[in-house]
């Protein structure tokens, strides 16, 4: 059996990253792929982009990896931008929107928010219709996908449906620097036969990590970073805060 980890939602945070990096090598895994949103709100944009394309297998857009090659006059976003310099900005340009492949004989599509928009944005209560549309055919795949996963919410949970979409699996792996749920990094791993078209067994774990959100917050205040009360606040309590990005 393959074993694959899924992260996703780094958004600056160095600390958070290396925290779940560790705890993915202590349980055997080298093959990591990521969901996007290298940057944004949080302090180390820069190290967690080179970080995450040296430790990844294969790493898709974010949103907001996404607005960091767009949003060149906005305020905020220029010192997230003067932190990545250009030749990071058109890494983060040129990534892919979605991820395909076969695991234990089920297509496995991975993306940030959805594989047809970067912000159309689906929760857990989002209405079932709705959320089968993430597991339609593609531009490369005129195949529907079994097995869909993405980020983008910051909330980890796996489903699995019943009735007439039986079969399909949604699962969100949760936000590695800045979880909306508890304060707490999480990943989910994937088991499996990796690239079997055989039906075998299948299976996904979502692990929550606690870190030094301490040290976390210490180097967000030594950067400099807009928005800095926001920031610890969410570190702190997993409740997301609103931000002027004008």
């Amino acid at each position: 059996m393959d074993r694959i980890a899924v992260i996703s939602d780094i958004h600056g945070n160095l600390t958070a990253l290396e925290y779940v990096l560790e705890d993915i090598a202590e349980h055997g895994i080298t093959r990591i792929l990521c969901l996007g949103d290298l940057i944004g709100k949080g302090p180390l944009p820069a190290e967690c982009v080179d970080r995450v394309l040296s430790s990844c297998e294969s790493v898709v857009k974010g949103n907001w990896d996404h607005l960091a090659t767009q949003w060149k006059n906005c305020g905020f976003m220029k010192w997230h931008r003067d932190q990545l310099g250009p030749e990071r900005i058109e890494q983060l340009y040129r990534l892919p929107i979605y991820l395909e492949f076969l695991m234990s004989g089920r297509m496995v599509r991975l993306c940030h928010a959805s594989p047809h928009d970067l912000f159309h944005r689906v929760f857990i209560h989002t209405e079932a219709h709705e959320r089968m549309r993430l597991f339609s055919p593609t531009a490369t795949s005129e195949r529907e996908a079994d097995v869909l996963g993405y980020g983008d919410i910051h909330g980890a949970y796996v489903e699995h449906f019943t009735g007439i979409h039986r079969g399909k699996v949604i699962f969100n792996a949760g936000s590695v620097g800045n979880p909306l749920e508890i304060p707490q990094a999480s990943y989910a791993i994937l088991e499996g036969a990796y690239g079997s078209r055989e039906t075998r067994p299948f299976s996904i774990t979502l692990s929550r990590i606690p870190y030094n959100i301490d040290e976390a917050i210490r180097l967000a205040t030594e950067s400099g970073m807009p928005h800095l009360e926001e920031y610890i606040d969410e570190l702190r309590t997993g409740v997301y805060q609103p931000r002027d990005f004008s």
